[in-house]
């Protein structure tokens, strides 16, 4: 009787990780989204073995990766001096077309949106004062796009006007001030999470790794390295670190709550001593911390 032919080997090997690194930097290299087959012949793997192998490292498909890498070169292109066409092209996009209909996920608005401060936008913000020290609460049309925390008030709203330069900036009403008190009641007494809409900006990458500090409990934390593999990408540590430190919703998307491999604090863009105060609280009010 014939010999089986074993199933490809889809494991994390050195070999197997040296093979998808190499697609990496092949995709990365290149201006357009090359065809699977092609990347996969790089690869020196059939086409349908490296779309499994590189999702199974890597956690996003060849594409995703493309499209991440895409995002990141738009964003960077939007924001230097340049018509958003330019910008597409230098992205990697063929089209305008295609461009904005992966926009709305991708910048959380359309790329002229972006290119121009949030332009035409409409945010209500509020600086308030909290047990963590002064506090600004930011919310768009779709929900809360910023939870800002640090001793001056003066320097959170120079953050939000950065982020949002031509936005229609204005104060927020009674309602909206019902919304600022519920998160500044989060802050002091953290338990579950906090529920309300998030108006989520960032790359493909940088929301992946959003969403999934969302699933770590209150009480609970993960080292940046056991964060890596949980999203399936273990060889992003650094990459996670930086997505942390760009997150512009404290305690709603819960940074703090990643340390290092050792269980001490790391870097925290709020503050090392708030970073330990709400673990601390975190401990007090849920489960205790590992």
């Amino acid at each position: 009787m014939p010999t089986a032919t074993p199933p490809p080997d889809d494991t994390m090997t050195d070999a197997n990780a040296a093979r998808i690194a190499a697609a990496c930097r092949y995709i990365a290299a290149r201006e357009d989204m090359s065809a699977l087959a092609d990347v996969a012949a790089h690869a020196g793997l059939s086409a349908h073995h490296f779309h499994r192998l590189f999702r199974r490292l890597t956690g996003v498909t060849p594409r995703q990766y493309a499209q991440a890498l895409r995002t990141q070169r738009l964003q960077a292109g939007l924001t230097a001096d340049g018509a958003v066409t330019a910008a597409a092209v230098d992205a990697g996009y063929n089209s305008n077309s295609r461009l904005y209909a992966g926009a709305a996920s991708q910048l959380g608005m359309t790329p002229g949106r972006y290119r121009r401060g949030g332009e035409g936008m409409r945010i209500h913000f509020a600086v308030g004062h909290c047990s963590l020290g002064d506090i600004l609460v930011a919310q768009s049309e779709l929900g809360l796009c910023a939870i800002l925390l640090g001793d001056d008030a003066d320097a959170l709203l120079q953050d939000l006007q950065d982020r949002f330069p031509r936005a229609d900036l204005v104060g927020g009403d009674s309602d909206f001030e019902a919304t600022v008190a519920r998160v500044i009641a989060f802050v002091d007494q953290p338990a579950g999470s906090l529920d309300l809409p998030l108006d989520i900006r960032g790359t493909t990458f940088q929301q992946r790794v959003w969403l999934a500090l969302r699933d770590i409990p209150p009480g609970t934390t993960l080292s940046y390295s056991q964060l890596a593999a949980r999203i399936g990408m273990p060889a992003a540590v650094r990459a996670i670190a930086g997505a942390c430190a760009a997150n512009p919703l404290a305690i709603a998307i819960p940074c703090h709550r990643v340390v290092r491999n050792d269980g001490s604090l790391s870097g925290y863009r709020w503050g090392i001593e708030r970073k330990r105060r709400l673990l601390d609280r975190e401990s007090a009010n849920g489960v205790p911390a590992p």
